[in-house]
C-alpha cells in the first residue's frame, strides 16, 4: 500500500521540528551543566577522576591493600565506574526538568524531549570518564581491559539503563515536590557508601550483603567486577533486579509524565 505524499511530508516535518527542538534544549543544558564550551565535557568527566585519585590516595597514605585482586586501581575503578555513572547520570537528570522549566512553556518542547536530552549529555560524558579512567589505568601498569568484554559491556549498559530510568522517575517526582531534588542528592550518599565500591559485599555476613543488595547499584558493580575477575563471588549479582529496576523505574516514570502532563507543566 503507497503512502500518501503529503503524509510523507508530515512526517519528515515533524522530525525536522523534533531535532531542532532537542538541539536547542541540548544546548541550553550545555550552556548551564558544560559551561557553555566542549570543553566542559572534559571539565566534568575530570571530577569523577579526582574522586577516585582521592581515594586511592588515602588508601595508599594508610597502607590498606587492595580487597580484592591484585591492584587497588583496578579494584576502585570496577566498582567507581558504574557507582558514579549511576549517581551523576540520574542525579542531573532529576534536576533537568526544574532547570528547563522555562523551555516546556513553548508547546513544542515536551517533558521527554527534555529528559532525553539531558540524558544524552550525561551518557556522554559518562563515556569520556570511562576513557579517562581506562588511560589512566593503562599509565600506572595495570590492565584496563575486563577478562570478559561482553559481560563488561552488559554491565556498563545497564547501569545506564538504571540511571536513565531512575532519573526519569526522579525528574518527575521533583517536578512536584522541588525539595525531593535534595533528598535524591542525600540519598546518593547513602548508594555510594553501600554499593560496594571500597568493599567486597559478599565478604559481609549474610545478613548484611543481603539487605545491601536491595540497592541495584550494587549489582552493577558486582556484575563489572565479575568481568574484571573471573574467580569473583557472583553470590549477591542479580542481573534481572537490576535490569528489572531500571526498567521498571522507566515505565514509571514514563507513565507519570502520560499520565500528569498537564500538572506537570503548570507553574
Amino acid at each position: 500500500m503507497l503512502v500518501p505524499v503529503r503524509n510523507r511530508v508530515n512526517f519528515v516535518d515533524a522530525l525536522r521540528l523534533k531535532r531542532n527542538v532537542m538541539k536547542a534544549v541540548i544546548l541550553r543544558d550545555m550552556r548551564t551543566r558544560f559551561f557553555n564550551h566542549g570543553l566542559g565535557f572534559l571539565i566534568v568527566s575530570l571530577w569523577p577522576l579526582g574522586h577516585m585519585m582521592i581515594i586511592l590516595m588515602i588508601f595508599s597514605v594508610t597502607g590498606r591493600r587492595t580487597p580484592f585482586g591484585d591492584s587497588l586501581v583496578v579494584f576502585f575503578a570496577t566498582g567507581l565506574i558504574p557507582t558514579l555513572a549511576f549517581m551523576y547520570v540520574s542525579r542531573f537528570m532529576s534536576l533537568s526538568l526544574l532547570l528547563n522549566r522555562p523551555m516546556l512553556a513553548f508547546p513544542v518542547v515536551t517533558v521527554v524531549d527534555v529528559m532525553i536530552a539531558r540524558a544524552f549529555l550525561e551518557i556522554i560524558a559518562a563515556f569520556v570518564t570511562l576513557i579517562f579512567v581506562l588511560i589512566i589505568i593503562d599509565a600506572v601498569g595495570d590492565d584496563p581491559f575486563p577478562v570478559d568484554f561482553s559481560e563488561a559491556i552488559e554491565a556498563y549498559i545497564s547501569t545506564l539503563l538504571l540511571s536513565i530510568g531512575v532519573g526519569f522517575l526522579a525528574g518527575g517526582i521533583c517536578m512536584f515536590f522541588p525539595f525531593f531534588s535534595t533528598i535524591y542528592a542525600l540519598t546518593m550518599m547513602l548508594v555510594y557508601v553501600s554499593s560496594g565500591t571500597l568493599f567486597v559485599i559478599s565478604s559481609l555476613p549474610d545478613a548484611i550483603s543481603t539487605a545491601l543488595s536491595y540497592n541495584p547499584v550494587v549489582h552493577a558493580v558486582e556484575w563489572m567486577r565479575v568481568a574484571y575477575y573471573p574467580t569473583y563471588s557472583t553470590k549477591i549479582l542479580d542481573k534481572q533486579y537490576l535490569i528489572g529496576f531500571g526498567l521498571t523505574s522507566l515505565f514509571l516514570g514514563l507513565l507519570m509524565e502520560r499520565l500528569f502532563r498537564g500538572k506537570m507543566l503548570e507553574g
